[in-house]
């Protein structure tokens, strides 16, 4: 029985470390996985392909539109990658200072929320599925998988005001 006691404490000490590890892991892979990706893509809207790419998104956007009309497409392609690399920078020392952290979860929040809404606005639901609105693969299953990044800059910016507050306390 004592030997039954002993190995059940041994496994409960290891799924204990084991649930530590992978926390340590998940929160790299959020913040650090969310600041490369925005780094890479910010650093594309610098280029000609990524700007007349995303121009139709922005073209038919209610809320993009006046800007892109007032910088055109380059312009506001580079205003957009400047912000989305920030973002990235903001995330990455956000370890560091969480108030770093936190505006640049903001920012990506804000970032992931306006690209959601080119789901509503864009043209490209597939109408050939018998009225299901599947999504086109030109604009749609481009543009869903920002519902996890999404997720991921609101994990962020928990953890930003957890550490904010922790550091209240000290």
């Amino acid at each position: 029985m004592t030997t039954r006691i002993l190995a059940g404490s041994y496994v409960a000490g290891q799924a204990l470390h084991l649930t530590y590890l992978l926390a340590r892991v998940e929160r790299m892979l959020l913040r650090y996985g969310l600041a490369l990706i925005l780094l890479w893509i910010g650093a594309m809207k610098f280029t000609s392909y990524e700007a007349n790419g995303i121009r139709p998104l922005e073209a038919n956007s209610p809320f993009m539109r006046p800007f892109l009309a007032a910088l055109g497409t380059q312009g506001l392609s580079n205003a957009i990658g400047a912000t989305e690399m920030m973002t990235a920078l903001l995330l990455i020392v956000g370890s560091l200072w969480p108030r770093a952290g936190l505006a640049g979860s903001v920012l990506a929040i804000g970032t992931f929320l306006t690209t959601l809404t080119f789901l509503f606005t864009t043209p490209g639901w597939e109408s050939t599925l018998g009225g299901f609105p599947a999504l086109s693969a030109g604009v749609g299953q481009f543009l869903l998988k920002d519902v996890v990044l999404l997720g991921a800059a609101v994990y962020t910016a928990r953890e930003s005001m957890a550490a904010l507050q922790r550091a209240s306390f000290d």
